[in-house]
Formats: C-alpha cells, sequence, structure tokens
C-alpha cells in the first residue's frame, strides 16, 4: 500500500460521511428538529428553558 491507495482510501471514506451527513440532515423528522432549534432563542419566556427533550417550567 503506498500513499496514492492511501489518499484514495482517505477521500472514499470523507465522501461516506460526507453522504451519510446528507442523509441525517435531510431525512425524516429532521425538520421538525430544525425547525424547533432553529426558533427556540425566539420562544422562550422568563421562567421557561428549552432542552433537547423539550420545554421545563424552572
Amino acid at each position: 500500500m503506498d500513499v496514492n491507495d492511501l489518499r484514495a482510501l482517505v477521500t472514499v471514506l470523507s465522501f461516506a460521511a460526507f453522504l451519510c451527513i446528507v442523509w441525517w440532515a435531510y431525512g425524516k423528522g429532521g425538520n421538525q428538529r430544525f425547525e424547533e432549534a432553529a426558533n427556540a432563542p425566539f420562544a422562550e419566556d422568563e421562567g421557561e428553558t428549552v432542552h433537547p427533550g423539550g420545554r421545563h417550567k424552572k
């Protein structure tokens, strides 16, 4: 195995990781999670905190 084989392997693994991230981001259920996360700074009222599991009162 020479350096060119290693470079090709790293390229293929990087592309596979990229495809996994795209699949995760655009897969089912992702839109709702991302919408909630995007609106979290605007939805917080005083005494209310937003956690990944949902909203909780203090």
